[in-house]
């Protein structure tokens, strides 16, 4: 196969339908309505009885910046080695300074941890202020994945950028484009080179919801309770498909 799918799942089912969709692995978190966060421990252990394809962990304490502190730092570290020892495939993760940098002596520990398993800096690159020097910084310490929306809202508003990163890593480091990607746009990310991809495939599964005027539980309109985010195996088909007329 010249190209890879990595699937962002939410739950062990989403991960199961990842794979029967032909998914090449899964990259394994919670809470998708805050960008992901760490799994829970079960989650992963349950994942990896299920699984065959490879499964990534999201090592991310909370939604919001990509700034820690200490005590995060702490768990986050904690949450590697527990998932280490469940057995995983590799770790997404990664630690940004408060001016826009990359933080590289945290993330440096992170990977040093993660070894020899292969470590992914997740979309936090995305908020990186000087994308050339990030990525050096990301191929020195040893990164062998950058997952990047090329700095746009969507991976295909952002393909310029994710071209000129293409070129400047040369091969030292996976640029991998996640964000909004879909059967009708996955073709022109082939086109300027990348072969890994990365997609949620999700849709929106009816709940069991006991009563209509329920006393909402999340705080927010804009969350609905009574649906469920879950990775489709047809959508992740229908764009894999996509990809098998490239080649």
């Amino acid at each position: 196969m010249n190209y890879q799918i990595e699937i962002c799942a939410n739950s062990v089912q989403s991960a199961i339908n990842a794979e029967k969709g032909g998914a090449s692995r899964v990259e394994l978190c919670d809470n998708l309505w805050e960008g992901g966060t760490t799994p829970s421990h079960a989650t992963i252990l349950l994942a990896k009885r299920k699984l065959t394809i490879p499964v990534y962990v999201l090592v991310r304490p909370r939604g919001g910046d990509f700034i820690y502190s200490d005590l995060e730092f702490e768990i986050m570290k904690q949450d590697i080695v527990s998932a280490k020892a469940a057995g995983v495939d590799g770790i997404v993760s990664g630690v940004l300074l408060s001016n826009g940098g990359i933080d590289i002596e945290r993330t440096r520990e992170l990977v040093t941890l993660t070894a020899p398993l292969p470590f992914t800096f997740h979309r936090a690159f995305d908020h990186v202020e000087n994308v050339a020097s990030g990525i050096e910084d990301l191929v020195q310490i040893g990164v062998t994945r950058v997952l990047t929306s090329g700095q746009r809202e969507c991976a295909i508003d952002g393909r310029e950028n994710l071209k000129k990163m293409l070129h400047q890593a040369a091969g030292r480091i996976v640029i991998l484009p996640g964000g909004g990607i879909n059967k009708h746009n996955i073709d022109q990310l082939f086109e300027i080179g990348c072969r890994e991809f990365h997609f949620s495939a999700k849709s929106l599964v009816k709940g069991q919801a006991l009563k209509t005027d329920k006393i909402p539980m999340n705080g927010s309109l804009d969350i609905p309770e009574d649906a469920i985010l879950m990775t489709d195996s047809k959508i992740v088909k229908e764009i894999k498909a996509r990809l098998d007329e490239k080649i």
